[in-house]
């Protein structure tokens, strides 16, 4: 499966002012499968280091501080010579040995011409932590499920020709508009985990599908209580397992007292941050303002939580996947398309999508691209009824402001009405 984050790896390759790569992100979203496949088609050689595998390598960081020296032992431990340049040094799990996350900022000071990449599983609640990491001395890169398009080309690669063909304001034809809704539903059930993709090219099997994402959300639940610090693990678990049900609320606010009755902000919190840094949940905050910049309007006590792969939702929700494919309206439709648009967004702008909301209603998501604000409608089906979103238009005229739906690709007046399936090509197309 081909990843877009392999080209930013790639411009950090060649980047004279290139320091320690750290990848961070949710466990199973394939950072092992980048760095090795990153390293075999962009360098002569690497090498690979687990610190959850070989427990002894620790003592080569605990020991040394030099970054020649450790270089020469791990070129004994590989059996074969670490060039700088041509050789690419791959440290996974890095989060088992803290000696090894604390020496990248001595290959950053004294040894930058080796080529260092790191990743590991809750490597982000690590890198929250103050005094834990080399700040500053590492470039850090967030890796996420599959977006849509690299699940399209993954999956069709004809139909995602045409996908990657398509230019701003163009007429999508009928059969294509038919053949992409179609993949976008298949991508509502199965979502982007790289092992549930991979599955369903090989078997197209749905139940194969259900069994991963279970196995999955078993695997992240257990890591709730083995790498979870100072952070009480059964209040991390109670938000987690709550997401369904702040999401299926009518304005979808993340409530403490749907998590436990009477709970209060202090009592789940530090639960939130660790769910957030893990990767694991996306927190978008409300705003009081739809001017720029949008952080300096943020209500720091109103957001909403949706979970980091839609598949995984879907699944956490319980969503037959005849609701889905049948175009039925179903109860948790609304929340499982705004989860999706905001997979797609997440990493296109550089200040993170936000939302807006007034008495007579709410606008999805509002997106900050230079000085503009866009304000964006995220739908389920056909429905065209959004009066916050149309009162903000006839009011501001924005310059731009877009709608996702099933409907086909035009401009409506001010607003521009985008297929869902364009949600992760949005900034491009406009």
């Amino acid at each position: 499966m081909r990843r877009k984050v392999l080209e930013e790896l790639i411009k950090w390759k060649n980047d004279a002012e290139r320091k320690p790569m750290v990848l961070r992100g949710a466990r199973q979203v394939g950072k092992t499968w980048l760095m090795k496949e990153f390293g075999r088609t962009n360098y002569k050689n690497s090498v690979y280091f687990n610190f959850d595998e070989e427990d002894e390598l620790k003592s080569v960081f605990e020991s040394n501080k030099n970054p020649t020296r450790i270089i020469e032992l791990l070129s004994m431990i590989a059996v074969e010579r670490i060039l700088p340049q041509d050789t690419l040094i791959i440290f996974d799990e890095i989060q088992e040995c803290p000696a090894a996350l604390n020496a990248l900022k001595y290959f950053k000071e004294k040894a930058n011409e080796y080529h260092v990449i790191a990743a590991g599983s809750l490597l982000g609640t690590l890198l929250a932590q103050p005094k834990s990491y080399p700040v500053g001395m590492v470039n850090l890169l967030d890796i996420k499920p599959l977006t849509f398009d690299e699940f399209l080309e993954a999956s069709d690669e004809s139909l995602f020709e045409f996908y990657q063909s398509v230019t701003k304001e163009q007429q999508i034809e009928a059969i294509f508009h038919n053949r992409l809704m179609e993949a976008y539903n298949n991508y509502l059930i199965i979502g982007g985990m790289p092992e549930c993709v991979s599955s369903w090219i090989k078997y197209k099997d749905p139940a194969k599908i259900s069994q991963i994402q279970r196995e999955l959300i078993q695997i992240y639940e257990n890591d709730f209580s083995k790498h979870n610090g100072k952070v009480n693990s059964g209040r991390i678990l109670m938000v987690f397992r709550s997401i369904v049900t702040q999401l299926a609320k009518s304005n979808e606010k993340f409530m403490y007292g749907a998590v436990r009755d009477g709970a209060r902000a202090r009592d789940f919190e530090e639960a939130i941050e660790w769910l957030v840094s893990a990767g694991m949940l996306n927190r978008v905050y409300n705003v009081s303002k739809l001017e720029h910049p949008l952080s300096a309007f943020e209500k720091l006590d109103q957001f909403k939580l949706f979970v980091f792969d839609t598949g995984l939702l879907k699944h956490m929700a319980g969503i037959d996947n005849s609701a889905i494919l049948l175009k039925a309206d179903y109860q948790f439709k609304g929340p499982l398309t705004e989860n999706y648009v905001l997979q797609q967004l997440c990493g296109q702008y550089d200040v993170a999508p936000h939302y807006y909301s007034e008495r007579s209603g709410e606008i999805d998501f509002v997106v900050q691209y230079g000085t503009t604000i866009i304000p964006i409608e995220a739908k389920g089906g056909e429905d065209k009824s959004a009066p916050t979103f149309k009162k903000y238009i006839s009011e501001h005229q924005p310059e731009y402001a877009v709608r996702f739906s099933k409907r086909g690709y035009r401009k409506d007046g001010y607003i521009t009405n985008m297929p869902l399936y364009l949600a992760c090509k949005m900034k491009g197309l406009l």
